[in-house]
């Protein structure tokens, strides 16, 4: 990726997150920096197409909608509940540790569009709410293998490249016919069809070794319907996938659990000792993976369906509050 497109993007992510309003095409044409160098209306929106694709593919959730009955065309905008990190609490060395991090990723270059991003929001007229604050915005180095995966997906073409699998030293040859890269709590992922396995993988690009090599013609790779990239890895656990899909019904409470959310099917209304929330259904790829994922939400997602599910985030929820002590 270009640092003009990336810069763009992430002055796209600022206008829909700063504003509460859906901002049509032609207002984010106007006020978001590099769509003026777009040489026509066509261009541009071919440009604007790309660069949402983008952002959903990223697992950035968009908004589509009107501000009134009267507006001609639909806007965009983010969410910020469906963006936003609830509240963290951190030990002093946690503290120390996540400044010591952002010193390192912190890029001047992005920070410094960013704010002019939000002069330029303001001097436009754009409703910007002050009354939150500001989210979190990691600011994270991509793996060196990003740009090539990347290009490979945008240009529908295998890629081959050596992989190292957790714990051991030893490299393989992998083939992939990429369906996109998605970040996943602080890593990114490749996620594809491996010919050499005949099935769905997903593969940590930290653990890529050497170079990345695109094969094959552009357009021969597709992705399928329906398959939601970052479910894909939230499920998986692992770097590798190869565990067959299983259905589990949970409830959530309103308002929480975003990440639990993403993916998921909301099949119902139901009250939980006295909270409200939705009944969901989701797909279910490492049960173990998954127990430890709901149960980092406490008691704001319950467990309904399967059995075998909610027993292992019992157990979980149990090891925490008793440490050491007998949890039969």
């Amino acid at each position: 990726m270009s640092t003009a497109r990336a810069e763009r993007l992430v002055n796209l992510v600022l206008a829909l997150l700063s504003t509460r309003q859906y901002l049509t095409a032609e207002r984010i044409r106007a006020i978001v920096p590099g769509y003026a160098d777009a040489p026509s209306d066509e261009a541009f929106f071919r440009m604007f197409e790309r660069d949402k694709m983008e952002l959903r593919e990223l697992g950035i959730p968009m908004e589509t909608g009107r501000n009134s009955s009267f507006d001609p065309v639909d806007g965009y905008r983010i969410a910020r509940r469906d963006y936003e990190l609830g509240e963290i609490e951190l030990a002093p060395d946690e503290a120390a540790a996540v400044g010591l991090a952002v010193r390192l990723w912190d890029s001047p270059e992005l920070t410094g569009q960013a704010e002019a991003a939000l002069v330029k929001l303001r001097a436009a007229g754009v409703e910007v709410d002050q009354q939150v604050p500001a989210p979190v915005q990691p600011r994270v180095r991509a793996d060196a293998s990003f740009g090539p995966m990347l290009s490979a997906v945008q240009q529908g073409r295998a890629v081959q490249f050596d992989y190292r699998r957790s714990g051991s030293p030893e490299r393989r040859t992998r083939t992939l016919e990429p369906w996109g890269v998605v970040s996943w709590r602080g890593r990114w992922y490749v996620v594809g069809h491996d010919r050499d396995r005949n099935a769905p993988r997903c593969f940590r690009l930290s653990r890529v070794q050497g170079d990345v090599k695109l094969i094959g013609r552009a357009g021969a790779v597709q992705r399928p319907d329906g398959v939601n990239l970052l479910d894909f890895v939230a499920a998986s656990g692992e770097p590798e996938f190869d565990a067959p899909a299983s259905k589990a019904r949970l409830w959530v409470a309103d308002g929480k659990a975003a990440g639990i959310r993403r993916g998921a099917r909301v099949i119902g209304r139901r009250t939980v000792a006295g909270i409200e929330g939705d009944e969901i259904e989701r797909n279910v790829y490492y049960p173990d993976s998954m127990a430890k994922w709901i149960a980092g939400y406490g008691p704001d997602v319950l467990v309904l369906e399967p059995d075998v599910l909610a027993k292992a985030v019992h157990e979980r929820l149990s090891a925490l509050a008793h440490p050491g002590g007998d949890r039969r």
